[in-house]
């Protein structure tokens, strides 16, 4: 008997490999182009100077590994993932399918001459009954940071509509909480004097010498100090502050909705998450302190084509998300027009 059971409990972990990772693509690729363009300074403080600001070339180089059924109106034509896709449905709560998909996607980005190290990776378990997620998203660009885990209770009420509902954990850093809150003077300004000093700056306003915490000049005048200099320390100032706090778990309560129909010249895909609660744990840095209370925090997606004949068609597809009342989204709309 107990010979019996031990087979029978033993995990086959090569079928399990070759079940999960059936049918995903795995993808690494690199892709860059041309900046802004480059920019003349012109400075008369010792007779006409003329500086150039140079803007390196933008590049993305992107990781990933996917498995992720297509819907019906997603483009099949391109042969290669090259980490550049825009897949809105990625955000929506079901896929096309039941079961397990996934996505881990990195990309080191250079934008505009700033770099960021974005990142997406999902699990996403559906059944008739309910719906298991588990996310992280990092978007630079954005500058949005969290990972969310999700258990959800799925009502279908036919093969197209689906409501859900359950709850929602997040982990982020503290976001609401302003480091230069405490520097902020009964009239509104800020004390940024004292700031630059308790971080290393020297001041000496009679020479008009402004030095760094290394003791290099960094401004010669009151206007550069104050219009170039002290933005930057209060950013600096405000990230650190930021770096040395601990993350937050935030538990909410949500519901959502998914749609999808589909024919050859009609189709809509739409999708929406609101939650309208979120447990106050009574912290220090709980976002309810910030906001005087609750909030809304939501997010949806939308795909609409038509294609009115065999010329003409119009779609229309874009997702919003808004998370601590910061906002981030993609859209794009259009008409098409074949000329026979």
């Amino acid at each position: 008997m107990c010979i019996a059971f031990s087979a029978s409990a033993q995990f086959n972990y090569e079928e399990f490999c070759k079940k999960t990772f059936k049918f995903s693509t795995f993808y690494v690729a690199a892709n860059g182009g041309t900046s802004v363009s480059d920019v003349d300074i012109y400075s008369v403080t010792n007779g006409l100077q003329t500086s150039t600001v140079r803007t390196p070339y933008d590049y993305n180089l992107s990781m990933g590994i996917r498995k992720i059924a297509r819907f019906g109106y997603e483009n099949k034509a391109n042969t290669f993932y090259d980490g550049t896709e825009n897949s809105w449905s990625d955000g929506a709560n079901i896929g096309k399918v039941s079961g397990l998909e996934f996505l881990f996607e990195a990309n080191y980005t250079r934008q505009q001459g700033n770099s960021y190290l974005d990142q997406h990776h999902f699990l996403r378990f559906v059944e008739d009954k309910y719906i298991l997620k588990g996310e992280y998203l990092a978007d630079g660009f954005a500058d949005i940071k969290y990972f969310e885990t999700s258990e959800r209770y799925r009502l279908k009420v036919n093969n197209k509509l689906s409501f859900n509902a359950g709850a929602v954990q997040r982990l982020s850093e503290p976001y609401g909480y302003d480091p230069l809150a405490e520097w902020i003077l009964n009239t509104g300004d800020i004390h940024y004097t004292n700031l630059a000093i308790q971080e290393g700056y020297d001041i000496d306003v009679f020479a008009s010498e402004y030095k760094d915490p290394n003791g290099n000049v960094v401004a010669t005048s009151k206007e550069v100090w104050e219009s170039v200099i002290i933005p930057n320390i209060l950013s600096d100032y405000s990230d650190k502050k930021r770096d040395e706090l601990e993350n937050k778990m935030l538990q909410s309560f949500v519901i959502g909705f998914d749609y999808y129909h589909y024919t050859k010249n009609f189709w809509v895909h739409g999708w929406g998450n609101l939650m309208p609660y979120h447990y106050d744990d009574g912290g220090q840095f709980t976002y309810h302190k910030y906001n005087n209370g609750q909030w809304y925090d939501y997010s949806g997606g939308l795909i609409f084509g038509y294609k009115y004949s065999k010329q003409l068609g119009t779609f229309v597809e874009g997702k919003y998300n808004k998370y601590w009342n910061r906002e981030w989204y993609d859209f794009k709309l259009g008409i098409n027009y074949v000329i026979f």
